[in-house]
């Protein structure tokens, strides 16, 4: 065990956990936000995606040790009501099915947005791979994707 301090949602915990621990993990079940899912535990499915320094990374298979020191944001520091962009844009489209997979697919196209502010279809479903909809979503994720683009503010994350 050792005691390691998180920056998550620009807010500071320590933790007292195996430094191997998956960073999905410490965040469910030491820090309770529970925002970010388990799909596959092999980082192929994207439902654990969370930024680390704005990077979108794979949660479930990072090791806690990595990302001590570093900035996290998961699904809950997008917006604590529902106001971000793409947020809006999601209820917009009407984009979840079951919902299981929005978190990660959010945090993806979130960083996308920050990265590219008016990305194509190419570059969005470039972005979006790594993100597995079983319902099938996807041509509402990246209409989506489009609706903040155009709603985003220049500046803003």
């Amino acid at each position: 065990m050792a005691l390691l301090t998180l920056t998550i949602n620009k807010q500071s915990y320590k933790v007292d956990v195996d430094p191997e621990t998956p960073l999905l993990w410490v965040i469910r079940d030491e820090v309770n936000m529970t925002g970010t899912k388990f799909g596959c535990g092999i980082a192929q499915c994207g439902a654990c995606t969370v930024h680390l320094n704005g990077a979108p990374v794979r949660s479930c298979s990072l090791p806690v040790s990595a990302a001590a020191g570093q900035k996290i944001t998961t699904i809950e520091g997008l917006s604590p009501d529902r106001s971000h962009v793409l947020q809006q844009a999601w209820i917009a489209e009407q984009v979840p099915q079951c919902g299981y997979c929005q978190s990660g697919q959010l945090m993806s196209a979130s960083a996308l947005l920050a990265s590219n502010p008016n990305p194509t279809d190419e570059e969005i479903d470039a972005a979006m791979q790594g993100n597995i909809c079983r319902c099938g979503t996807y041509p509402r994720i990246r209409k989506a994707i489009h609706r903040a683009a155009a709603m985003k503010p220049s500046g803003s994350r």
